[in-house]
C-alpha cells in the first residue's frame, strides 16, 4: 500500500492521521473507539475509512492512544506530532 494512499494517510480537519501498517497487529482497538474512522482490511490491518471525518478529533486521538503498538501517528496542521 502506497504511503500516500488515503487508507493509510488522511487529513481530517486540522489533524493528519497515518497508520504504520508494518506495526499494526490488527488488535482493532481503533475500530472499537472510532468505528467510522477505522476498519481492518483483508490482511487484518487497520485502514482509514472515507467516513473518518464523522468522528470527533477527540475520538481520533483516543483511537490512536488506544493502539497497543502505537501504529497510529497524528500530527497537527503545523506538522507537530500530537501522538505518539
Amino acid at each position: 500500500m502506497d504511503s500516500n494512499d488515503p487508507k493509510v494517510l488522511r487529513k481530517i480537519r486540522k489533524l493528519t492521521m497515518r497508520i504504520d501498517r508494518n506495526l499494526c497487529i490488527g488488535a482493532a482497538t481503533c475500530v472499537a473507539i472510532a468505528p467510522k474512522a477505522w476498519a481492518l482490511d483483508n490482511e487484518a490491518k487497520a485502514i482509514i475509512l472515507d467516513t473518518a471525518d464523522q468522528e470527533s478529533d477527540e475520538a481520533l486521538i483516543e483511537a490512536a492512544k488506544g493502539c497497543p503498538v502505537m501504529a497510529i501517528f497524528i500530527t497537527d496542521s503545523t506538522g507537530k506530532q500530537i501522538f505518539p
